[in-house]
């Protein structure tokens, strides 16, 4: 089985179980210090190395979303990620997608060469997004959050968090129909540590099917994450494991693209599954 999906002006496709989105932090506060480059040859050396150990597409992120983390400026965002995706550009063709929230950034982005938006907040922080990326013709990832980096871990509460976060991404994936955007371009985050607690978290990535049934591709953003500390009792820097286990059963359930900062491990990973299925092991 092979997957497909629309960009801008061309197909993405891989005969992998899922897409795998690399992570490339232009920022000096992500939460992983492993996955912060430290200057913008860092960063474009980071997302060709990606590329060169099988990502289908690059995430740039100029405004870090960390728990207890501040929102930069338009303008602080743009020097971060505007001459990284400068960079990878005159390098190559990898596909990118820019990690963010607001209007003015993707504008730029796309006007670079970037593909697609993955925005945490939905399409509810910057009205003007929506349009900008239905003109263009450009697939948004929707992401579920509650509150603001900020705020988000102060004590949040559901009462059946697989069905609350669902409703809410199938409300933001028809608004952002309402605006323009194919729904076949559009991707749903449940968004993993963003204003959830341990057991939220595990909730959500057990429902992955229940998101999948919705029909819409769902990318699943798990790497080194909290969650992960959680259950394996380790540090940030040796969560790779927990990561690549949780990874496969989210695939196994469905999901059909991993958000990650190990490409290599998990293109591995995504390779033993693929041959396992063809012997029948679902």
């Amino acid at each position: 089985m092979s997957l497909s999906f629309p960009l801008r002006d061309r197909i993405l496709y891989t005969s992998a179980p899922a897409f795998i989105m690399g992570i490339v932090n232009a920022t000096p506060d992500s939460f992983y210090p492993g996955s912060r480059a430290g200057s913008v040859e860092d960063a474009v050396e980071r997302a060709l190395q990606m590329e060169a150990e099988g990502a289908d597409i690059v995430d740039i992120g100029g405004e870090s979303s960390r728990p207890g983390g501040a929102y930069v400026s338009a303008e602080e965002e743009l020097s971060r990620v505007l001459p990284v995706i400068e960079g990878i550009r005159s390098r190559s063709a990898v596909p990118i997608s820019v990690d963010t929230r607001k209007a003015a950034v993707m504008k730029a982005a796309l006007d670079a060469g970037a593909d697609m938006c993955n925005d945490i907040s939905a399409l509810e922080d910057d009205h003007a997004l929506a349009d900008l990326l239905a003109a263009a013709g450009a697939p948004v990832v929707l992401m579920h959050k509650k509150g603001t980096p900020d705020t988000m871990q102060l004590d949040p509460r559901y009462a059946d968090p697989a069905a609350e976060v669902l409703s809410y991404l199938l409300e933001r994936a028809e608004y952002a129909q309402t605006r323009g955007i194919r729904k076949d371009m559009i991707i749903l985050d449940p968004g993993i540590g963003f204003g959830k607690r341990k057991q939220d978290n595990l909730a959500l990535i057990a429902a992955t099917r229940r998101f999948t049934a919705a029909g819409y591709p769902v990318l699943m953003a798990l790497s080194r994450k909290t969650c992960i500390g959680d259950m394996t009792g380790k540090p940030v820097s040796h969560r790779l494991a927990g990561t690549l286990a949780a990874n496969q059963i989210a695939v196994g359930l469905g999901a059909q693209w991993l958000r990650v900062h190990d490409v290599g491990e998990t293109r591995d990973m995504l390779a033993v599954v693929q041959e396992l299925q063809t012997y029948g092991i679902h």
